[in-house]
């Protein structure tokens, strides 16, 4: 009981101990599938930006690469993200590579290739669907097939190509010849 002019007693504070770790708990957001019967998460493999991979990386989920990774990355079927920090130097085969980072070396994709605009690719794709953004740096070249994918780049014979190569005359002006290469 308080009186006109008392304050009330104060409650006494909590304290957590120091040993306690309190962590907001997020849950995940699940994705319907396509018949909508069920909800799945969806299966990401994750390399984090320090991590450095060697050799060959295969399996049956997505890949996000944010690190770096040498030698053959085989997810036939899958997507391949690599992220503005990532740095591969590896031959990729998927369903569909985005390029955010580094690569160098060929990708060989079902579905699309895609060099977002703070990517760099050195080297040849092979896809059905290309998308180049405006400010993305490539050099290589680019095969764009209905049957592109792993199956066909095994299958398919070797195709000429013709390759237009600039070169600068005695006069101070470009000309351009085409050779066919196969």
């Amino acid at each position: 009981m308080t009186w006109l002019s008392q304050k009330p007693d104060p409650e006494p504070a909590r304290t957590i101990p120091l040993s306690t770790t309190v962590t907001p708990q997020v849950a995940p957001i699940p994705i319907p599938t396509e018949r909508g019967e069920k909800m799945e998460m969806p299966k990401v493999a994750s390399i984090g930006k320090s991590l450095h991979v060697k050799g060959e990386l295969s399996g049956n989920e997505d890949l996000a690469v944010e690190g770096k990774v040498e030698g053959k990355i085989a997810l036939n079927g899958y997507n391949v993200t690599i992220g503005e920090t990532g740095r591969v130097a590896a031959e990729i085969q998927a369903k569909s590579v985005v390029v955010g980072g580094l690569v160098h070396g060929n990708i060989v994709a079902g579905d699309r290739v895609e060099v977002a605009a703070t990517g760099t690719m050195v080297g040849d794709i092979r896809a059905p669907r290309v998308v180049l953004v405006d400010g993305c740096r490539f050099k290589g070249s680019i095969e764009m097939d209905a049957k592109s994918g792993p199956a066909a780049s095994i299958a398919a014979p070797a195709t000429s190509r013709t390759v237009v190569e600039p070169s600068i005359t005695r006069e101070g002006t470009p000309s351009y010849a085409s050779a066919t290469k196969s």
